[in-house]
């Protein structure tokens, strides 16, 4: 495994919050990561990976950290209403996203902006924890693809598991003994080439998601040595909400 030095400087944010994470992370789970040298070692990037796990997006951070590079996340919104964590998130260089709303433009442009600033935006196409009964990747949302196109940098597609194992989907507590294997596996970038200079249509932008969406699938099928459905499961023909616990009554679209 090739660990790469820390080149970008660091907020307060990383600063205070890293070893915490990192020594959290080390005592409940152990890593088996493949490819992190595809990480690009410097300039805009964006890596794209399945969601699991509320805790998810903390095991990512561990992977991106160590081959050298901050993560910069979309993230709910809601995490931004709170005056200290507001603060917090935004030092850290994070990126509030409200979902379903018009106001996610402001996202994108913030996003693409990161991107030319040469940082690495970490993205969950499927928008929220998948929704699959096996766990599997759902359909993707476009917004990964609006940035690539937008932009042209590199997407890095990540198959990962075992992160629900430490925290299951919309659990309140985690399972924390024995420690969780989480494994990533991080492939080539997407190929995208023939699509950029194309105007921008619901064809193309669905044509550039669909690429992303299999080459995470086809990283997760490796690492769980297993076969995806052969049709990706889609919230809005399932009549499944999109945000919030799906598990709860009432909880449908």
């Amino acid at each position: 495994m090739v660990v790469r030095k820390m080149q970008e400087k660091r907020s307060w944010a990383w600063i205070i919050a890293e070893p915490i994470v990192r020594a959290a992370l080390l005592a409940t789970t152990r890593h088996e990561w493949v490819g992190g040298e595809k990480i690009p070692a410097t300039g805009g990037c964006i890596l794209v990976l399945n969601h699991v796990s509320h805790v998810d997006p903390l095991t990512a951070a561990h992977l991106v950290y160590d081959h050298g590079r901050l993560p910069h996340y979309l993230a709910k919104s809601g995490l931004f209403k709170n005056k200290a964590a507001n603060a917090f998130f935004r030092s850290a260089g994070q990126i509030p996203v409200e979902r379903l709303s018009k106001n996610a433009a402001g996202a994108f442009d913030a996003a693409v902006a990161a991107v030319r600033e040469g940082k690495c935006v970490v993205v969950y196409p499927e928008g929220t924890i998948t929704r699959d009964p096996g766990g599997w990747p759902m359909t993707g949302k476009s917004g990964a693809a609006r940035i690539a196109l937008e932009t042209g940098c590199p997407v890095i597609p990540v198959g990962q598991w075992g992160a629900q194992e430490l925290l299951a989907p919309y659990a309140k507590k985690p399972d924390l003994f024995p420690r969780k294997l989480v494994q990533m596996r991080v492939g080539d970038p997407v190929d995208l080439a023939d699509l950029i200079g194309k105007p921008r249509t619901a064809t193309v932008i669905n044509e550039a998601t669909a690429r992303i969406m299999a080459a995470i699938t086809a990283l997760v099928e490796e690492v769980r040595g297993g076969t995806a459905p052969e049709e990706r499961f889609d919230m809005k023909k399932a009549g499944v909400r999109q945000t919030g616990n799906p598990n709860r009554p009432g909880a449908t679209a």
